[in-house]
């Protein structure tokens, strides 16, 4: 079989709603129908073996750029907020949709119309790609297949959120890990994922006496990867690209440490190239936990973010380094009255995922449920700390079960499925109107031109 026949292959799902030329070159015929049946060609691109899936990811994206969503960097509209060209009052939603992520960017695509919205992020990091199965090409098909069946037009930003290095493996091999991150990086941007998080704050090293030395490798490699970046990023596109000065879960962001990361960065990012843009924001530490921190009882504890420090710290980056602001990490699980403050505080960017992942498990039926903890209690053990209950285990190792149960996840009948998005899409809609994205729709489309990029089969 060649390439086109393959490719003629991989999109029977669609029927006539496109054709399929040499080249190959793909023409939506029937948006109606294509709307109708691409949940059957995005099915093929997470759950079938390749070459389908590949095929399937391929379409999928040359499909979305027809019908205008196109893969795009959020980073001029964070470059005209440093410059105070933007309104301050938004923060913009950076969401982890680590389980049915085509289910759920429909419900965020249409939350995101109600609210004429289009400063909003997808993303996943790295180590979610892992646990739940799922490569950059594949979440990208997912989101721009939900794009073409809520008949979404415009920019669709695609993040790589924690771009992480391991202090463990770091410390062990230090080139073998920068370079899996450098790998990681490469296939990202080819999936259309043109905003990065660079994490190398799990690299500050808090035993040096002074601040600028305790982030010196932190600044250093993140202008590396900055560097890195910017030759991988297609002609006409400016990735968007974070740093990040404090792990999330440590001691909360100050000053001199944001000042310490950035003058060291950008010293060691300007013999690289000195025309190399660097980055368009900087995350912070501000009292919050990645997943929240889980009761003997299942319940979250109730966490207080530092809004103080966010408001400051935001204020930093904008006046004197020309960034767009301060983002916030592990938020999702904070009470819904905590979100307003966010936009008050002139937060650029939040980034939200355990809970969704949350409002999912709490509405499984119970024979999955019962047979998903039975795989973590005999695959996952070691993860029981001493004296947890099972709710703490469960609720701490559940995420790993994302991958091996996707195709079950796939599955659930029609009705569950729907509570799961009715669910889903009252809180992307309480989201956005907390965080206050309503209009963004003008703002994202003064400054930000997307621009197709088409990838070779």
């Amino acid at each position: 079989m060649n390439q086109l026949e393959a490719l003629r292959r991989a999109a029977q799902p669609l029927g006539e709603s496109v054709t399929v030329a040499g080249g190959p070159k793909v023409t939506i015929r029937d948006a109606g129908a294509l709307r109708d049946r691409i949940p059957l060609l995005v099915r093929t691109a997470v759950l079938e073996k390749e070459p389908l899936r590949s095929l399937a990811c391929w379409l999928i994206r040359e499909l979305a750029l027809a019908a205008g969503a196109t893969p795009a960097s959020i980073q001029e509209l964070y470059a005209a907020r440093g410059l105070g060209k933007t309104r301050l009052d938004f923060t913009v939603p950076a969401m982890n949709l680590r389980v049915l992520p085509f289910q759920a960017a429909r419900m965020v695509f249409r939350a995101a119309a109600q609210a004429d919205a289009q400063a909003l992020i997808f993303e996943l990091a790295r180590s979610e790609m892992g646990y739940t199965d799922q490569r950059p090409a594949e979440y990208a098909a997912c989101i721009l297949g939900a794009a073409i069946a809520e008949g979404y037009r415009g920019p669709v930003f695609i993040q790589g959120d924690h771009f992480q290095a391991s202090a463990k493996k770091y410390a062990q091999k230090p080139s073998e890990e920068i370079e899996a991150i450098r790998k990681l990086t490469e296939e990202a941007i080819a999936a259309g994922f043109f905003n990065i998080d660079i994490d190398t704050s799990t690299l500050v090293d808090l035993s040096k006496s002074t601040i600028p030395e305790q982030q010196e490798v932190n600044s250093r490699l993140c202008a590396e990867l900055t560097a890195f970046i910017r030759k991988l990023q297609p002609r006409g596109v400016q990735i968007s690209v974070g740093g990040e000065i404090g792990e999330v879960g440590g001691h909360n962001s100050t000053e001199p440490e944001l000042r310490a990361f950035m003058d060291g960065y950008r010293a060691a990012l300007a013999p690289l190239d000195g025309k190399v843009q660097g980055v368009s924001k900087i995350s912070i530490q501000t009292g919050t936990s990645h997943g929240g921190v889980v009761l003997p009882d299942g319940t979250i504890a109730k966490v207080k973010v530092d809004f103080e420090t966010l408001a400051r710290l935001s204020r930093l980056a904008r006046e004197a380094y020309g960034l767009g602001g301060a983002v916030q990490h592990g938020a999702s699980t904070l009470p819904e009255d905590a979100f307003a403050h966010f936009p008050e505080a002139g937060t650029l960017e939040v980034h939200l995922a355990t809970n969704f992942q949350n409002m999912l498990y709490d509405r499984l039926p119970p024979d999955l449920l019962a047979r998903i903890y039975k795989f973590l209690e005999d695959n996952y053990a070691d993860e029981r700390k001493p004296g947890m209950t099972d709710e703490q285990f469960h609720y701490g190792s559940r995420k790993r079960a994302l991958g091996p149960f996707k195709a079950d996840f796939w599955g659930l009948s029609a009705d569950v499925l729907s509570n799961i998005e009715d669910a889903w899409g009252a809180q992307f809609q309480l989201l956005f109107d907390k965080l206050n994205i309503h209009g963004t729709r003008d703002e994202v489309s003064r400054f930000v031109k997307p621009l197709p990029i088409h990838v070779p089969l």
